[in-house]
């Protein structure tokens, strides 16, 4: 691949863009909004100018709603030898286009699994990909030059690619994304009308779930609406389990003993239902995830001071896996949790309580 056109510079498009510019690739932009293309080009991603000629690939990274359209578009016009787009939902698509009787051999819908709460082309990163799976759903009248093509860009984005049924991909995303994304923002709204002494009550736990309730509503109701059904279907198993577990806890206020040993055992199952699904979480680098120990240092909020909890771990010659922080309310101060290995636990408190750390137990 030397050249391509990117259409559409928000957060997807301009990432896919600067790490294509960073690659040698000659990148044209386009955007309805002619400053987020400049904005882009700015940042590096390539040219806000059109292309002299046709491209090798043109990335369609608009909205679900407009994906198809913009699609057909380029495709009419002959602006590629081959189109891919990366919208979040795949099977709506390709109907619209099928339905507007498009050649479909020169296109592969390919959504990459990665994002952030934040969007536009500012919030764009070269690295977004790395690591991360990315979907091509070919069919069998897709040219073998336009999949080559998708395997190049995901290659040089240096993500994971996967294969899958475009169908299939939806119902998986509804599951994995888009139910989720549901669900933390219902949690968040809970805390909107909230007493101010309760969401000061607010800590690691809350902010978890509630992390990508921060999303753009517009851009959130876009994807949903390319893919109702299928998060339809997995709220509706979602809301079993929420009136189960209403019912549980109701029991468990019942002065009959039967009923509080029913509703105990109901909470237990969710539960334990819970724990089942988690471990089945990919965890660090895609890999069946491992079990950690949770070493936790108290920090002040002064500059250095995680770099200086990094330094002295290093030098103790233990390997952090993963970090939180636990940020303390009203304190200029927080919890650091480290997860290390088993075998590294007791080695990393040790060695950090000899250089001045709190331990936390």
């Amino acid at each position: 691949m030397k050249t391509a056109l990117v259409i559409g510079a928000g957060l997807i498009g301009t990432s896919a863009a600067l790490t294509l510019a960073g690659r040698g690739v000659t990148v044209h932009l386009a955007d309805h909004d002619p400053d987020r293309a400049r904005t882009a080009a700015a940042l590096g991603a390539g040219s806000d100018e059109p292309p002299p000629g046709r491209v090798d690939l043109a990335i369609i990274a608009v909205p679900p709603a407009h994906t198809a359209t913009a699609l057909a578009e380029a495709m009419r016009t002959g602006t590629a030898r081959g189109y891919l787009d990366v919208a979040s939902v795949k099977g709506a698509p390709r109907r619209e286009l099928e339905a507007m009787g498009i050649d479909l051999s020169a296109y592969i819908g390919t959504p990459p699994m990665a994002g952030k709460e934040s969007s536009g082309p500012l919030a764009a990163t070269a690295d977004l990909f790395e690591g991360r799976p990315w979907v091509l759903t070919p069919t069998p009248g897709t040219d073998t030059e336009v999949l080559n093509l998708a395997l190049e860009l995901v290659a040089l984005c240096r993500a994971v690619p996967v294969v899958m049924d475009a169908d299939a991909h939806d119902r998986a995303v509804a599951l994995v994304s888009h139910t989720p994304q549901l669900i933390s923002s219902m949690v968040a709204a809970r805390l909107e009308a909230a007493d101010e002494t309760v969401v000061r009550l607010c800590g690691q736990g809350i902010r978890d779930v509630t992390r990508i309730a921060a999303s753009d509503p517009r851009m959130w109701v876009e994807i949903l609406s390319a893919n109702p059904g299928p998060v339809a279907d997995a709220l509706a198993g979602v809301a079993a389990d929420l009136g189960e577990t209403v019912e549980s806890l109701r029991a468990l206020q019942s002065a009959d003993d039967a009923k509080r040993r029913g509703g105990a055992a109901g909470i237990e199952d969710v539960l334990r239902r819970g724990n089942a699904g988690r471990v089945r979480v990919p965890g660090k680098h895609g890999e069946a995830p491992a079990a950690y120990e949770t070493v936790a240092v108290l920090i002040s909020d002064q500059p250095g001071e995680l770099a200086r909890i990094f330094a002295d771990a290093g030098r103790a010659g233990v390997n952090i896996e993963d970090v939180r922080i636990d940020h303390s309310t009203g304190q200029q101060a927080g919890l650091v949790q480290l997860m290390v290995g088993p075998e590294a636990a007791t080695a990393v408190s040790a060695a950090l309580s000899e250089r001045g750390w709190s331990i936390r137990r």
